[in-house]
């Protein structure tokens, strides 16, 4: 923080020892090392992340409709979050499905591919506040695709 990074360089940044992670009390069942993280960043730096651009951010509807025009649409949005899911980066393409689901929220193809990307997520997490973070995404895409 004092060095000048934002939140989410240093949650990328931050690193625990694996030896520490096996340990019963510190394995990430229930927390993971980035929401404590973050929760430190809270406590000293208050609630903005540092990102000029989300200090007074426009609407992420509004975000995502225009990244989906620069793409060509939601639908290639969302073919390459499925991509990018499919080769192991399920970080990024949770981004994306989530703006192609804001850009086109009625569309059940992408409701679908969204759908897919979270179980896929959710299966990869230890930690129950992943799982059902990701569980509810999932359930929200399947309840628009029946």
């Amino acid at each position: 923080m004092n060095d000048g990074y934002q939140l989410n360089d240093i949650v990328h940044m931050v690193k625990v020892d694996q030896e520490m992670l096996g340990l019963p009390w510190l394995q990430p069942l229930y927390d993971e090392p980035e929401f404590v993280v973050r929760n430190i960043w809270r406590m000293y730096g208050g609630w903005w992340d540092a990102d000029p651009a989300s200090l007074k951010p426009s609407p992420r509807v509004d975000l995502a409709k225009e990244l989906s025009v620069l793409a060509g649409g939601a639908k290639q949005l969302a073919d390459r979050a499925k991509f990018l899911a499919e080769e192991g980066d399920l970080r990024l393409s949770c981004h994306l499905i989530e703006f192609a689901a804001l850009a086109e929220p009625d569309s059940k193809e992408i409701h679908g591919i969204r759908a897919e990307i979270y179980r896929i997520r959710r299966s990869q997490e230890s930690s129950l506040m992943s799982k059902g973070i990701f569980a509810a995404a999932m359930r929200e895409s399947e309840n628009i695709t029946d």
